[in-house]
């Protein structure tokens, strides 16, 4: 079997793999719902309902577990996977709020010919709902794959 069929057969791969396509669904189905527009850019944006990197962990680590129970490589995914909740509840989110500020400041001073720049994002963290959507998401995935 070649390299690419025996990834593309692996549980673990196969649960991050269809959770992530789903969260990116969703976020489009959110972002429509919120706008009322197509904007397909955003299935790979980070910040947005639901939390695909939380997810994809989630569903990462959910996958080891029933793979192999608890494990050293169990262990090492949850310690990851707390690592990326994280920085996406934390730190990314602090940033994208920085961002929005910066944003604001620069838009005061746009009269100034000098001080022309791009606007940065401001969707790059998550709400506590948005990273528990996620979570929630990338178990029940991965649990449905394991089922069939």
């Amino acid at each position: 079997m070649s390299f690419l069929a025996e990834l593309l057969t692996n549980k673990i791969v196969l649960s991050v793999l269809i959770t992530y396509i789903v969260t990116g669904l969703f976020k489009l189905f959110f972002y429509y719902l919120g706008t009322e527009e197509w904007n397909f850019q955003v299935f790979f944006r980070t910040g947005g309902m639901p939390s695909s990197h939380i997810a994809s962990v989630a569903s990462m680590t959910s996958a080891i577990y029933y793979l192999e129970g608890v494990s050293n490589l169990f262990v090492v995914a949850v310690i990851v996977s707390s690592i990326v909740i994280a920085d996406a509840i934390g730190v990314r989110r602090a940033a994208g709020k920085q961002a929005q500020v910066i944003n604001k400041v620069v838009d005061e001073f746009r009269y100034f010919k000098k001080f022309r720049t791009r606007r940065l994002y401001e969707l790059l963290g998550h709400t506590p709902k948005q990273a528990l959507a996620g979570f929630v998401i990338g178990l029940i995935i991965t649990r449905l794959i394991f089922m069939f």
